[in-house]
């Protein structure tokens, strides 16, 4: 009986600390709305984010991230950048933003934040 009374809360604080040191990585995503000069969503317009890995007078380095997208309706394109993130680095990327359609362009930078929703609104002309 005494042994029960002392196993008891050692295992309670076991299965406690066991479930509470599980840490779930959440999604890194970018989210951006692409406008027009009159405030409005442009749908189908073409969203690029990269970033180059060093840049200096002589030299222009290799993309480090490059990938782009179509506006939807909303005028919103959504990056999911879950897969780039290690757990424990310090800060993520800054990456640039070009957006075009027909003749209508803008650009723009998002700051990307791990396990966060990250937005940015980019208007074009």
């Amino acid at each position: 009986m005494r042994k029960t009374h002392i196993l008891l809360p050692i295992s309670l604080l076991l299965v406690f600390f066991g479930f509470s040191s599980c840490h779930e990585v959440e999604e890194t995503i970018a989210n951006v709305v692409v406008l027009n000069d009159l405030g409005s969503p442009v749908q189908g317009a073409t969203v690029r984010l990269y970033a180059f890995g060093s840049v200096d007078e002589d030299f222009v380095g290799e993309p480090r991230f490059d990938t782009t997208a179509v506006s939807n309706a909303a005028g919103l394109v959504s990056f999911n950048f879950s897969s780039f993130y290690v757990e424990g680095q310090a800060g993520f990327a800054v990456l640039d933003i070009e957006a075009t359609k027909a003749s209508l362009y803008g650009t723009g930078l998002i700051k990307i934040e791990e396990e966060l929703t990250n937005e940015a609104t980019i208007f074009i002309e």
